[in-house]
């Protein structure tokens, strides 16, 4: 059973939904997290902790609740639950992607592989499976606002990325390594956006396959190894011991800044 299935002692009692953008006051404000969940005891009892742990919380009890606060709030992060009484979640986030690019970690009962795809292909950047620890969220949270540093949060343009040595515009659809000119084929930075848009996330074998080549496509899956491969001898200073390129076995890849490999 879930940590999270019941509220917390300092928070007990409490029964009534979370007004929009409610403020729980914390100790040493860090950082504002929106917390889009129906489930008062799942609220209080993540409301509690993420106050314990310096964050300023604001909590929306719907899909569209959690669109206004968003837009009036401007959270750093946003916790999304799948199931709301509203909209669903994905569609959600969907609606959250049209103005607001922070990162957003989908909550979610199901263990299939498709349901977690669906939500990355929605905009979520990670996602977490119910029942999990503390510490997992506490961990999820810091390495999606760390990947924030790295892109920018909030209403941005597309620009730079930047990942070490590495730099990625998006605009001008142009790479450079080290100052130098990097050439692409449109496949080949298209799948290197792809991974930096999520930099230090690992990320699925079919969400990157159906992203670049789309779900109707039926020709061989290994494609996507042989771009990896291109993409390292391109990029990589050794591409036989990839720093930035990573292999996730079991899952797929990840792009990493060597600096925190």
């Amino acid at each position: 059973m879930s940590e999270f299935t019941r509220p917390l002692n300092a928070w007990a009692g409490r029964s009534e939904h979370a007004q929009t953008c409610r403020q729980v006051s914390a100790l040493i404000v860090e950082k504002k997290l929106l917390i889009v969940d129906d489930d008062p005891l799942m609220t209080d009892s993540l409301g509690f902790l993420l106050q314990q742990e310096g964050y300023e919380v604001v909590v929306a009890a719907t899909g569209a609740e959690a669109i206004e606060s968003a837009r009036s709030c401007t959270p750093d992060l946003v916790l999304l639950d799948v199931g709301l009484p509203d909209l669903n979640g994905v569609e959600v986030c969907r609606r959250l992607r049209a103005f607001w690019h922070g990162p957003v970690i989908v909550l979610t009962a199901r263990r299939q592989e498709a349901d977690k795809v669906i939500g990355l292909d929605a905009g979520a950047d990670d996602y977490v499976t119910k029942p999990f620890s503390s510490s997992e969220l506490l961990a999820r949270i810091r390495a999606g606002l760390r990947r924030a540093q790295h892109i920018g949060s909030g209403p941005a343009a597309l620009g730079e990325i930047i990942v070490g040595d590495l730099h990625i515009n998006r605009d001008s659809r142009t790479v450079t390594m080290e100052g130098q000119p990097v050439h692409l084929s449109a496949r080949e930075l298209d799948l290197l956006i792809l991974l930096a848009e999520r930099v230090g996330m690992a990320l699925p074998r079919r969400y990157l396959f159906d992203s670049i080549w789309g779900p109707h496509f039926f020709g061989d899956e290994r494609a996507l190894d042989v771009y990896i491969r291109a993409l390292r001898k391109k990029i990589e200073p050794d591409p036989d011991r990839p720093v930035y390129i990573l292999t996730v076995r079991g899952v797929g890849y990840r792009l990493a800044c060597p600096a925190a490999v």
